[in-house]
């Protein structure tokens, strides 16, 4: 097939699900042009990669004022500022109907105003993955984030994310979520629902080969890690909820648990936690797997989200034994106590720490039941193998059908 995919940022490592879908689409010998926005120059260095690995990328600078001015036009409307954020009609304006694509890839509610130009431009087949249902991420956000800027900005966003992804389910051909909560929250959406675009669950997956267990390091024997993008509302909230209300019951038992804070960008309130002997926060890092695999313990004790938590998902691959929350896991078929330890409340969630820290045996059958049940549901391969059958019913689906004589 020849894929036409837009990815309104900059696919990578970080971005792990279209840098993932792409490669292994290409593994599996489609041809794959990517259409994507680069925001600085190390992103503007990553293009040659993605060279390697696609059948032809076109990307365009999306500098900062830019996004900017789009998010203040948009502040009178009723659009979402998250729509407008990385429009630039550059990247597709030339695209016609003459366009040599079996089918487009569009990602991100970020993304899904490129799909509606070409949905109105073209007649290619179009399958928009909005990942999350972005409006029930912001529901949360406006209640819980212990951030006063994200509680305003989601309470902004809110309404309009909900009314304009309720309008954006009848305008392409096929819809993908991470989850089955966002397909349910966003279906709830819908004006009509008759008129939903068929919609399907693509699960995030892992690199199982950047992110695997290494039986020659030596794990620390009172070491938890806590990862992600550290200027993320939830992360942050995340991380404020774990060392301000559960570890000081951990470190009321066991006074010389280690903390470790691995991701990029921490904000102020993140970087203030290293004041704490017992705590290091290391920024970016030039790669999380050793961190992951020199833990004793994986922690999560995320209080909400969206989608699928790729944090408990890497560590796992590392057979690094997780903690983390219901909420973390919904989305997976992992079983509690056997592949994951699972806590809801502050009590528990240090009971359960504890408990691991103390037991070596556990430790091992954490660690190996999330890997083997990383490698059995979360193979970006396999995951790509369901996209490539989408894609196939999708192109199907919207060829003109031929009348029998």
């Amino acid at each position: 097939m020849d894929i036409l995919f837009i990815v309104p940022y900059m696919p990578n490592l970080i971005r792990t699900r279209p840098y993932n879908l792409i490669r292994h689409l290409s593994q599996r010998e489609h041809r794959v042009t990517l259409l994507t926005l680069w925001v600085n120059e190390q992103e503007k260095d990553q293009i040659e990669h993605l060279r390697d690995i696609c059948h032809d990328v076109q990307a365009l600078p999306m500098p900062a004022w830019q996004s900017l001015w789009n998010s203040l036009r948009a502040v009178p409307s009723r659009q979402p500022l998250q729509s407008v954020y990385s429009w630039k009609p550059e990247l597709v304006s030339h695209l016609n109907g003459n366009s040599p694509f079996d089918v487009v890839h569009v990602e991100h509610l970020r993304g899904a105003r490129y799909g509606v130009y070409l949905q109105q431009h073209t007649s290619l087949p179009i399958v928009w993955d909005s990942v999350d249902c972005i409006s029930h991420l912001f529901r949360q956000a406006a209640a819980q984030s212990k951030n006063m800027l994200s509680r305003v900005r989601s309470r902004f966003e809110l309404s309009r994310s909900a009314y304009y992804e309720g309008w954006l389910l009848d305008k392409f051909n096929h819809i993908l979520v991470t989850s089955p909560l966002d397909k349910q929250a966003l279906l709830g959406l819908a004006p009509d629902k008759e008129k939903v675009a068929p919609m399907s669950v693509v699960a995030n997956g892992v690199d199982t080969i950047n992110f695997y267990p290494d039986p020659t390091v030596i794990r620390d024997p009172e070491t938890l890690v806590i990862s992600g993008k550290m200027s993320y509302h939830a992360n942050i909230t995340m991380v404020l909820h774990l060392v301000n209300e559960i570890m000081p019951l951990v470190w009321a038992q066991r006074p010389s648990v280690k903390l470790i804070i691995v991701g990029k960008d921490p904000v102020h309130e993140i970087t203030t936690l290293a004041n704490n002997p017992n705590i290091v926060v290391t920024g970016t890092v030039d790669a999380i797997t050793p961190y992951l695999q020199q833990a004793t313990i994986a922690v999560a004790p995320i209080t909400y989200g969206a989608g699928v938590q790729n944090k408990v998902l890497e560590a796992m691959a590392c057979a690094t034994p997780v903690i983390t929350t219901s909420r973390a896991i919904s989305a997976l078929r992992a079983v509690p106590d056997e592949d994951v330890m699972v806590a809801d409340n502050v009590t528990d969630f240090a009971s359960a720490i504890l408990r691991v820290l103390s037991d070596p045996e556990k430790q091992k059958m954490l660690g190996k039941n999330g890997r083997r049940y990383v490698e059995a549901y979360h193979q970006w391969s396999a995951i790509a193998a369901q996209l490539e059958t989408i894609y196939q019913e999708t192109i199907h689906t919207c060829a003109p059908q031929t009348i029998p004589v």
